[in-house]
């Protein structure tokens, strides 16, 4: 039975390295509504939590689509909807067109970029459970924590305290709503 006021339970670790181990652990062992949290970026965390980013594709289809936008527009007014003949120039010179193609490519994919990585994000966020967590605050000093949410399905309170406290933590904590 979970708790209505349980947000999850974290571990606090003294180095990255036991942050990235207990991670893997946690995901072998098959819980997946996890978080780390750590005073700065780890690179293949990311990957141990089991989160997956979509944001290069993103940025990438959304300056494709921008650009081809941009190169339709430009085709568009000059071949389709006012059509001059100036020295006998064609009417649909490409060159003239990669300049402003480029950079509605460029706008496109950095707009995306910005609004959703704040999506993705889930910012702005002026609170969060963890911030409850007496500890925390040496998140952003030196100390690292993985939070398993109660959210989870392999969730029980107790399995989950006796599973993080095998892997070895300073101290595991409830962490409340």
């Amino acid at each position: 039975m979970k708790r209505e006021d349980l947000y999850g339970l974290a571990a606090e670790f003294a180095h990255h390295t036991e942050l990235i181990h207990a991670a893997e652990e946690a995901y072998a062992r098959g819980y997946r509504k996890m978080d780390g949290y750590t005073p700065f970026p780890i690179e293949g965390l990311a990957e141990a939590l089991g989160k997956r980013n979509r944001m290069p594709l993103l940025v990438l289809l959304a300056g494709i689509l921008a650009g081809c936008t941009a190169y339709f527009m430009e085709w568009y007014a000059n071949v389709v909807s006012y059509p001059l003949n100036i020295g006998g120039r064609p009417v649909h010179s490409w060159p003239s067109f990669i300049p402003i193609t480029f950079e509605l490519t460029v706008l496109g994919a950095s707009l995306t970029a910005f609004f959703f990585s704040l999506g993705l994000s889930g910012l702005p966020k002026p609170y969060h459970p963890m911030f409850n967590l007496q500890e925390f605050e040496r998140a952003s000093q030196d100390r690292f924590f993985l939070c398993i949410e109660a959210d989870d399905t392999l969730f029980d309170e107790k399995d989950t305290r006796t599973f993080l406290e095998g892997l070895e933590p300073i101290v595991v904590k409830e962490v409340l709503k």
